[in-house]
């Protein structure tokens, strides 16, 4: 699921990555995603052993698959705005700003835009739609309010890998614009 999604990505953008930025995806989509995944199998739902498929599959997808999407937006934003914001950063740059400041408008920007969906989906669940995991539980006889604890709890590491994966990917994302000399490349 990790090597598609990150292949997914890569397709997507075809030329407008860089080496560096195709790296900070990799390792972004690895980490957040298989440490979100393991502290919710092993944490929070208690499976033992914790890559039973039975858990482990569904979960993994619904996480590394909103993850993928996340980046993506993320990685969108993030090219756009460095690419359209670029007289901006180097103005800041000439005047003394690190990397990091020069670019942080575009960074807070990006990561708003990339969890957006997730947020989204979270406010409407159980109300404007029931989400799958959800219904199907109920459909096969599970007690709603258990139903209702298990959409919650995913939706809520669904966030949790979400975030994190889009917080390290723009942590070491935008430093891949920049050359050792803090110059925009």
């Amino acid at each position: 699921m990790e090597v598609f999604a990150v292949y997914t990505i890569y397709k997507k953008f075809k030329k407008k990555l860089s080496r560096g930025l195709k790296k900070v995806i990799a390792v972004s989509m690895a980490f957040g995603t298989l440490s979100c995944l393991v502290y919710f199998l092993l944490v929070v739902v208690r499976i033992s052993p914790w890559y039973d498929p039975q858990y482990f599959i569904p979960i993994a997808g619904m996480i590394v698959g909103n993850s993928m999407t996340g980046i993506s937006l993320g990685v969108k934003s993030l090219v756009e705005g460095m690419t359209v914001q670029r007289a901006t950063v180097e103005e800041a740059l000439i005047l003394g700003a690190t990397p990091q400041d020069a670019s942080r408008s575009i960074i807070n920007s990006t990561f708003d835009a990339a969890i957006l969906p997730t947020i989204n989906s979270m406010v409407g669940m159980g109300i404007v739609f029931l989400p799958g995991m959800m219904t199907g539980q109920i459909l096969s006889g599970t007690d709603p309010t258990t139903a209702i604890s298990y959409q919650i709890a995913i939706m809520l590491g669904i966030l949790g890998a979400v975030a994190l994966t889009v917080f390290i990917m723009l942590h070491w994302g935008y430093r891949t614009f920049f050359n050792k000399e803090n110059q925009l490349i």
